[in-house]
């Protein structure tokens, strides 16, 4: 968690982009973005200089002999004048030729650098926004990160060219219930900001951390605990290198998630820049998607259709569409360990959708795989910028389907309207439902009773209803018995007040 005066440095930084006539948030973090990597590239080279004075071993420069003014600590110091041309002509470049690294920490990052561009024309706007990431502290692990998430947090509240993130209280319950392990391969075939990917490496570390790797800080009035050490041990050169996984066909989200997984301590996460769905996907990784991965997690495009001529072949022998949400249920389950498990958003037309690819693509998750559990979500959970329903699905590669977990979101903690106000602590529904699901994979509990919000339904039934998957097919409501005079009663009682009253009356006026 980072302190308020932090993010006030982070929100006139975003004023100041703002006036500065760069309007656009996912452009300003971009930007920022940039700077941070320049920043970051500083800070490696001065360590790896340190680590050089003690051991002789010097690594590889990250600047070459005619690169030394690309260094942060050089340039920074520049007026505006020299600073707006040094950093387009000769900064810039320089992050290009960075994508020509093939190892070493953030060298993924600079992978995504070959077509970056300073979008920052005011010299004073530029003088402003190197000052302040210069005062961010960077060097701090438990601070970077969130000081990221923070920084993407704008996204949410801007919601420009339909760049926004699945809320990370969502994002969190779906983590919680798959339990990732430190030895998992993890993906997001269509990663965004990777915000699953952060979840999954912030459980981790809840989940490894112990006494001696804790400790308790007091931040804004409010104690907060924070992790110290490494905690996971022997597991890190997996994390680092093999257990993180994301793939986007949006160049610029690939830069940012990127760097939102490096500020939070992943040195070198697998991203890469590809349609997961198209053909040329299995010609460039024709080994490593395939049958590669123990969990994914996925929010998919929910909208568009594909010419089937570009789609995988296996895929489309899976499910023969065009449509997005369906063909990504058939590539997860293609790049699926057998084993592996994944949890995915998918708008409710998946659920009950009657057409031929629909029923053939649940028929299949259900005979041929282990769909585990649908856990539908209130209508407003993406407002205010789309206001389909959805739910998520939860399902195994390989196995057989004997019941499904099904439960039905109310609340998700926030106000379903377009302002999505928190409402009490902001969990809702969601710490019931990872009890009840986990209660039931543990079979700790039966859920038969199809009133509550927490049941299971039999493979027969679901087989009986054309593979329907919707909730309120199985779900049952309790009838109350209400008992109604008859019609001719209820006038006579009337007529007996209308006589009563007019004794009152009359009374009344004899006393008068």
């Amino acid at each position: 968690m980072i302190t308020g005066a932090l993010k006030s440095r982070i929100d006139s930084l975003w004023t100041d982009f703002w006036t500065g006539g760069i309007t656009n948030p996912l452009t300003v973090i971009e930007q920022i973005t940039f700077l941070m990597y320049s920043r970051l590239l500083y800070m490696q080279e001065r360590t790896q200089e340190k680590r050089a004075a003690i051991t002789g071993n010097r690594e590889p420069s990250l600047f070459g002999e005619g690169d030394q003014d690309c260094r942060w600590e050089t340039w920074r110091h520049y007026s505006g004048s020299e600073m707006l041309p040094h950093v387009r002509d000769r900064v810039f470049p320089h992050f290009r030729r960075m994508a020509e690294l093939s190892s070493g920490e953030g060298s993924q990052f600079a992978a995504f650098m070959k077509d970056a561009q300073l979008m920052i024309q005011k010299e004073s706007l530029l003088v402003k926004a190197v000052n302040a990431v210069h005062d961010l502290p960077l060097e701090q692990g438990d601070t970077k990160g969130d000081l990221y998430e923070y920084l993407l947090s704008k996204l949410t509240t801007a919601g420009i060219n339909g760049q926004f993130r699945t809320p990370r209280h969502i994002i969190r319950m779906m983590v919680e219930l798959m339990r990732p392990q430190p030895t998992d391969r993890i993906c997001d075939p269509s990663c965004g900001t990777a915000g699953f990917l952060i979840e999954s490496y912030d459980y981790l570390l809840r989940q490894h951390s112990s006494a001696a790797g804790t400790h308790k800080e007091v931040i804004d009035g409010e104690e907060q605990i924070r992790f110290s050490g490494d905690l996971l041990g022997e597991h890190r050169v997996h994390v680092d290198t093999d257990m993180f996984h994301a793939y986007d066909f949006d160049a610029t989200m690939l830069r940012i998630a990127t760097m939102n997984l490096v500020m939070h301590g992943v040195k070198q996460p697998d991203v890469h820049y590809q349609d997961t769905l198209s053909q040329s996907f299995d010609e460039r990784f024709p080994k490593d998607s395939k049958n590669a991965f123990n969990l994914i997690l996925a929010n998919p495009p929910f909208k568009g259709s594909l010419d089937e001529q570009d789609v995988a072949s296996d895929i489309l022998r899976t499910v023969k569409t065009k449509k997005t949400e369906l063909l990504f249920i058939g590539l997860i389950l293609r790049m699926l360990k057998s084993g592996g498990r994944s949890a995915t958003i998918v708008p409710d037309g998946v659920l009950f959708g009657s057409s031929k690819a629909h029923v053939q693509l649940r028929e299949y998750l259900i005979e041929k795989n282990q769909l585990e559990a649908v856990v539908s979500l209130p209508s407003g959970v993406f407002k205010p910028y789309a206001g389909v329903s959805t739910a998520i699905i939860i399902f195994t590669k390989g196995g057989q389907t004997e019941n499904v977990f099904f439960y039905d979101v109310k609340s998700d903690g926030y106000t379903l309207d377009d302002k999505r106000i928190k409402i009490g602590d902001g969990k809702g529904d969601l710490i019931d439902v990872q009890t009840k699901f986990l209660q039931w994979q543990s079979r700790e509990a039966v859920f038969s009773d199809r009133t509550a919000q927490a049941f299971t339904v039999g493979v027969d039934d679901i087989r009986q209803k054309d593979y329907d998957l919707s909730l309120n097919r199985y779900k049952e409501s309790l009838s109350i018995a209400v008992h109604h005079e008859k019609p001719l009663e209820i006038v006579e009682r009337l007529m007996a007040l209308e006589r009563e009253i007019d004794a009152s009356v009359n009374a009344l006026k004899d006393m008068l």
